[in-house]
């Protein structure tokens, strides 16, 4: 190889190296294509077969969703990556956003009663009725009520006195700007959330303050048979065509004082959806998911376990079951219920479950603890769920009974309890392929 003579050799070594060269980056280049083949495959939708129709539109919308990320790794501000309040004017500009809102949803699972329409509807709407009376409690929240001629005279402890909210309009300037300061005390929306909203300890008095104060609007009963016909139809434009509902099923009440118990209010869910699914087609129904707050003792929520029993055996086809809402880290936990919740089982009673739990990231406490307790009581499906990556027992034992999670991405960022500013979001369904 020193001379003339090793030339050969020396050629036909290089040519080996090559040839090994060249087949070893054949073989990587073959592995990497069969590894995100395989990870297309496992992720969602991954073995559907698209007709050609479907093909081109599936090329159309990912043409536009790759532009929107070039576009916002330019500017570096990509909207998942920001809070939903800051983030939310730029989503209804997207394109894809418009696509997706065409697109058909087929159900929402996880909606609370006083959630499920835009808190403009309110504004424009209800507080244009006749006989639409405001006070002010000590702590500046709003209180509404329906009456004629006026609500009883309030304790001072309890509210100002009542105005009738048509003539105090009748005597403003800027209807407008008073119409807008009540927008913003009907819903959580601000420029700077993380200034408003500090802590979850902030978050959660501004959330439950609304629901208090638009309760009284809701809860008159031409209302409240009006508020769910909207809702309907605000899901309907989204082409969501099923709702189940988390819903307390709170005193409704008429201008003359009359009150209208928990029958009564199944019943007109049920009366309005029927009305709503005859004007609407493709339109399947609604259920309720009978709810109490996980803030009250062991003996009430026995009552309302047997409330949601009675319901559900009233109602078979509109009563799906029960849950316990409310905020979770400061409410009681599913092991402190245990006794209520072994009621059903222990009466030979079917009362399906749809528990809220283990929204948090605080690991190894009562609250990411939920989950284990969902899963021994056959919680039919699990709301929210983050912390489910901390449980891989859980995960794979929800995985085998197919109990699938609700996931709720921006109530995650909202409302629930966190150690750090900065979190990761799970978009996970503990679902099985082919199971409804």
């Amino acid at each position: 190889m020193g001379g003339p003579s090793g030339w050969p050799a020396l050629i036909s070594l290089l040519l080996v190296v090559a040839i090994l060269f060249f087949c070893s980056a054949i073989s990587i280049d073959e592995a990497r294509t069969q590894l995100l083949m395989r990870e297309k495959m496992l992720q969602l939708g991954g073995q559907l077969v698209l007709t050609e129709q479907e093909e081109l539109a599936n090329e159309r919308l990912m043409a536009l969703k790759k532009a929107e990320v070039v576009q916002a790794m330019k500017i570096q501000n990509f909207p998942p990556s920001i809070h939903f309040f800051q983030a939310k004017n730029l989503i209804e500009k997207s394109e894809v956003f418009s696509i997706l809102k065409k697109m058909p949803k087929g159900a929402a699972l996880h909606v609370h009663d006083f959630g499920i329409l835009s808190m403009n509807w309110l504004v424009k709407n209800v507080t244009y009725r006749p006989h639409c009376h405001f006070c002010i409690t000590p702590k500046g929240a709003l209180k509404f009520k329906f009456a004629y001629p006026t609500p009883p005279t309030p304790m001072p402890a309890e509210c100002s006195e009542w105005v009738l909210l048509e003539k105090y309009r009748k005597e403003m300037q800027n209807v407008t700007e008073f119409d807008y300061g009540l927008l913003r005390n009907f819903t959580l929306m601000t420029e700077n959330p993380e200034v408003d909203y500090a802590n979850q300890n902030i978050v959660w008095s501004k959330f439950q303050s609304i629901f208090f104060t638009i309760s009284g609007l809701v809860h008159y009963a031409p209302v409240f048979r009006d508020y769910i016909f909207q809702a309907l139809e605000e899901f309907y434009q989204d082409n969501v065509l099923y709702l189940e509902l988390r819903a307390m099923l709170l005193p409704v009440y008429e201008l003359n004082g009359t009150i209208h118990n928990q029958e009564w209010s199944v019943r007109t869910y049920r009366e309005v959806a029927y009305m709503f699914a005859k004007k609407h087609p493709g339109f399947i129904g609604i259920k309720l998911i009978y709810s109490d707050r996980r803030l009250k003792n062991v003996s009430f929520i026995m009552k309302s376990v047997q409330t949601a029993m009675m319901l559900r055996a009233t109602f078979p086809r509109m009563v799906a079951g029960f849950d316990l809402v409310g905020r979770e880290d400061t409410g009681h936990t599913l092991y402190d219920y245990r006794k209520a919740l072994m009621i059903p089982i222990l009466q030979g009673i079917k009362l399906p479950y749809f528990f809220h739990a283990g929204e948090t990231d605080w690991q190894g406490t009562s609250i990411d603890r939920n989950l284990l307790d969902a899963l021994i009581l056959n919680s039919t499906r699990i709301g929210h769920g983050f912390a489910l990556t901390k449980h891989p027992a859980v995960w794979a034992d929800s995985w085998k009974k197919n109990i699938p999670m609700e996931v709720c991405p921006i109530s995650n960022q909202e409302s629930s309890s966190e150690p750090d500013q900065e979190r990761d979001q799970m978009f996970v369904v503990v679902k099985k392929p082919g199971k409804n």
